[in-house]
C-alpha cells in the first residue's frame, strides 16, 4: 500500500514489508514471479527488493528452486516468523533433555545468524531460580559467545567471506580481532567438536555449543547450553554435555 499524497511516507520502505507479507504461514518459499503477482509490483522492482532484503538477512535465497524463504532477520521484528522456522519443534525434544540433567540448572538455545549477533530462535529455560535467562529473539555476539561461534563453525568458506564482509561494512575496526576468533572458534571445534564460552562473552556464564547444518546446506543453526558459572563447571559441561549435544546435532542435521 503506498500513500502518494504523504510526503513523510518512505515508498520503497512499505514495498519491502509488503514483500515480508507475502509469506504466509503454511508456505515456504515463493519466487519473483509470485511476489510480484500478490504485491501488483513489476517484478523488475521486486528483484531489487528480494536482492536487498537477502543482504539484510530478512530473506534467504534457496538455491535449488530459486525462490526465497523468510531468513533470520525477521526474527528480530517478532515471533510471527516462528511459525516457519520448523527446526524449533523439532528441536524441542532434545533441548527438554538437555535441560534434565544431570545438572538442572542448565538453559539451552537453538539460534541462527543475522549480522554479527546469533539470534535465539527457541529457548528452553532452567526452571531453577538461579539460572540463564535468555528469550527468544534474544541475541549474542557471534564471535564471543559459544552459539555465535558453533555458527561460524558450520560455515564454509564462501559463507565466512561474506561474515567478513558484514564486518567490513558494520565494524571494520574489529576485522583483526574477528579474523582471529574464526581461526580460534575452529582450531577448538576441530579438536573438541564444540565450540566454548567459559567467561568470554559474560565473565559468569559457562557454555559450549555445536553447529547444526541442514541436508541441503542452506541453512546453519547453532545448539548451545549454559548456565551460570558457580554452577556449571566447564569439566561438567564438556564430561557431561558435549557428547550429548554432538549426537543431538548430527541427528537434527539429518531433519533440518
Amino acid at each position: 500500500m503506498e500513500d502518494t499524497e504523504d510526503r513523510n511516507f518512505v515508498t520503497a520502505l512499505a514495498r519491502g514489508l509488503d514483500v515480508l507479507r507475502c509469506f504466509r504461514p503454511n508456505e515456504v518459499e515463493l519466487s519473483n514471479t509470485e511476489i510480484a503477482a500478490r504485491t501488483g509490483l513489476p517484478k523488475p522492482t521486486v528483484s531489487r527488493l528480494t536482492y536487498t532484503l537477502c543482504r539484510l538477512d530478512y530473506l534467504v535465497l534457496v538455491k535449488a528452486s530459486g525462490a526465497y524463504r523468510l531468513g533470520p532477520g525477521v526474527l528480530a521484528l517478532g515471533y510471527g516468523v516462528l511459525s516457519g522456522l520448523d527446526i524449533a519443534e523439532r528441536a524441542a525434544e532434545a533441548m527438554i533433555r538437555l535441560c534434565e540433567g544431570p545438572n538442572t540448572h542448565v538453559t539451552c538455545s537453538l539460534g541462527e545468524r543475522h549480522k554479527l549477533d546469533a539470534v535465539c530462535m527457541a529457548v528452553r529455560s532452567s526452571k531453577e531460580a538461579v539460572s540463564l535467562t535468555v528469550r527468544v529473539g534474544a541475541r549474542v555476539p557471534m564471535f564471543t559467545s559459544s552459539l555465535g561461534r558453533a555458527l561460524i563453525c558450520g560455515m564454509n568458506d564462501m559463507e565466512l567471506e561474506y561474515l567478513r564482509e558484514v564486518v567490513r561494512a558494520e565494524a571494520p575496526e574489529t576485522l583483526d580481532e574477528a579474523n582471529a576468533q574464526i581461526e580460534r572458534a575452529r582450531a577448538e571445534f576441530a579438536e573438541y567438536g564444540v565450540t566454548r564460552d567459559f567467561g568470554a562473552w559474560r565473565p559468569e556464564i559457562n557454555g559450549i555449543a555445536v553447529p547444526i547444518r541442514s541436508l541441503n546446506g542452506d541453512r546453519i543453526y547453532g545448539l548451545n547450553v549454559g548456565g551460570p558459572g558457580f554452577l556449571l563447571s566447564p569439566d561438567e559441561l564438556m564430561e557431561q554435555y558435549a557428547p550429548r549435544m554432538m549426537a543431538a546435532a548430527q541427528e537434527l542435521s539429518r531433519q533440518a
